[in-house]
């Protein structure tokens, strides 16, 4: 337990689909069961970070947005020496990452089975295996995108003479000895093999588009990781990856966040609003002097009366109970690449004991070395909208400093939120050739069977598939929920939340500050006419880019 959460074997079972029951952890769940081009995923980044897609070597080997998806993110969440994590506010990452080794264990269900596929027929006819799929990828390779979609003139020109070339030889070649009926069966084979692939592979895009479609409906899809449980404590892998996952969830309730300059606190979303009070300390008409006092006891005045923001003297639906906490921020570069989480005997369980928390506010106000802040945060909208307001009291010389910053993370990228649709087109009538009907077309085109069965056999060997298949490489620093967030001034309801949150927790925080002054002797007659000030100022507030300055 020095960690602050039991490492021991068999505790901890995760219990799948347990939690985040939420639209946006349900939403970037479901990217790991879909089946659109990985190229999608390019449009779905934001300001945080840009996803790079490595091209494959082969095309034919290339994954999809759903395998890519997966793989990428258990090697950057669960693997052995990964780096530090973003939190993902709003989200419960653990829950995303086991829907991502779900949905792997589901393709390698279906990969077994190609595989057997291909060694029965890629042994026994190998060289007709080679010609098909030297067939196939000529035609991706020819096709107008290059992914096979549509076919140019010249590629549509070889191809009926390829196709002519075989028919011919099949009916050249003699009807006795062994190599000519090899020959035959060598080009026949293939075929066969295709058709009875086409089978399963369309069985597990069937379960994998009704859990996608549960997902994004609410449906509580059950990741199922029976691979994650260990049954004895020489079950060393599974042990490793439970470990893994309670690991994610520990980190993700770190009390540490990173400021990288215009791009913000991550995982909070970029700074909108700031409004600042700072007054001497002077002591009050009647009072000899001020009675010493620190930040801290600001702060957890002002903690104390944050807590009460739901409580209201009409019976509105008002606030939801907010989280309010303290949080640490660490300064990062803007094009940083990676964070470092704090060591040491002050930290347990990625989080800051509460002795250094009060340290830091006291003592860390100037200068280099990390900053407190006090949070208030919102989770609305099942996720999609995440609104926090972050307080931090400083006292320099005689000047006492409230300053009070808004932060607003916005929905997932629409990408996300998409549901599986049939595929259909539409075609002419025979006779009332002016009207048209819906054709339902297969779920699985022929060249998609192909591609799953050419990859079956190298998805036990992944660095070999990445690297002649190409592969996802996440942005960082990585975290789930901000790096395909979108801004949520274009919603409205969305931007009414974030500005009307503002003026209640802002005129909250400079009431509680008051009470502790006047408390203290202090003179607050300047300080409540700033307060006056910006209370009156806050109300028209309009949403900027405050981390950037213009100088």
């Amino acid at each position: 337990m020095a960690d602050g959460f039991d490492f021991s074997p068999g505790a901890q079972v995760p219990l799948s689909g347990s939690a985040g029951q939420t639209a946006a952890t349900q939403a970037l769940a479901s990217a790991a069961y879909r089946d659109c081009l990985l190229t999608k995923i390019s449009d779905a980044d934001s300001e945080s970070g840009k996803s790079e897609i490595k091209k494959p070597k082969l095309s034919l080997f290339a994954p999809n947005l759903g395998e890519a998806f997966s793989r990428a993110v258990q090697v950057r969440m669960l693997g052995g020496d990964r780096k530090p994590l973003i939190q993902s506010f709003g989200t419960e990452p653990q829950t995303i990452v086991e829907h991502c080794l779900s949905a792997t264990r589901i393709r390698k269900q279906r990969d077994i089975k190609l595989t057997l596929l291909m060694v029965l027929f890629g042994v026994l006819f190998l060289p007709g295996v080679l010609l098909w799929l030297g067939v196939f990828q000529l035609r991706k390779m020819l096709s107008k995108d290059g992914a096979g979609a549509g076919l140019s003139l010249l590629g549509g020109l070889l191809l009926t003479v390829l196709a002519g070339l075989g028919l011919f030889f099949m009916i050249k070649l003699p009807l006795n000895g062994f190599w000519p009926m090899y020959g035959r069966a060598m080009i026949v084979a293939p075929v066969i093999g295709w058709w009875w692939a086409k089978q399963i592979c369309e069985k597990t895009v069937v379960a994998m588009r009704e859990a996608w479609k549960g997902l994004l409906e609410g449906g509580g899809v059950a990741a199922k990781i029976p691979e994650a449980v260990p049954q004895d404590p020489n079950q060393i892998a599974a042990e490793t990856l439970r470990q893994n996952l309670a690991k994610i969830s520990a980190e993700q309730k770190s009390n540490v966040v990173f400021y990288a300059g215009p791009k913000g606190i991550l995982g909070m979303g970029t700074r909108w609003g700031s409004w600042q009070l700072a007054e001497e300390l002077t002591p009050a008409p009647g009072t000899a002097e001020i009675h010493p006092f620190r930040s801290w006891d600001v702060i957890r005045a002002i903690h104390d009366r944050l807590r009460l923001l739901e409580r209201s003297p009409l019976h509105t639906g008002g606030f939801p109970t907010p989280s309010v906490r303290h949080w640490i921020v660490s300064p990062v570069g803007e094009k940083a690449g990676a964070v470092s989480r704090p060591e040491g005997t002050h930290v347990e369980a990625f989080q800051i004991r509460g002795h250094e928390i009060e340290r830091i506010c006291n003592e860390q106000q100037f200068g280099s070395g990390n900053r407190h802040y006090l949070g208030v945060q919102f989770v609305l909208w099942d996720g999609q909208l995440v609104i926090t307001l972050m307080i931090t009291v400083t006292v320099l010389h005689e000047t006492l400093r409230i300053e009070v910053t808004g932060h607003a993370l916005g929905p997932v990228n629409g990408l996300f939120t998409t549901k599986p649709e049939p595929k259909t087109k539409d075609v002419a009538k025979v006779i009332k050739f002016w009207e048209t009907r819906t054709q339902h077309l297969p779920l699985i085109e022929p060249q998609e069977v192909v591609r799953l069965t050419a990859r079956a056999p190298l998805t036990w060997f992944p660095p070999v598939l990445d690297f002649l298949g190409g592969k996802l490489t996440l942005p960082e620093p990585f975290g789930l929920r901000h790096v395909w967030a979108d801004k949520p001034w274009r919603h409205r309801f969305m931007a009414d939340d974030a500005l009307r949150a503002a003026t209640p927790v802002l005129r909250t925080v400079h009431a509680a500050a008051m009470g502790v002054l006047q408390e203290n002797g202090v003179d607050t007659e300047r300080f409540t006419n700033r307060s006056l000030v910006l209370s009156g100022a806050i109300q028209g507030v309009e949403p900027q880019k405050a981390d950037e300055y213009n100088a």
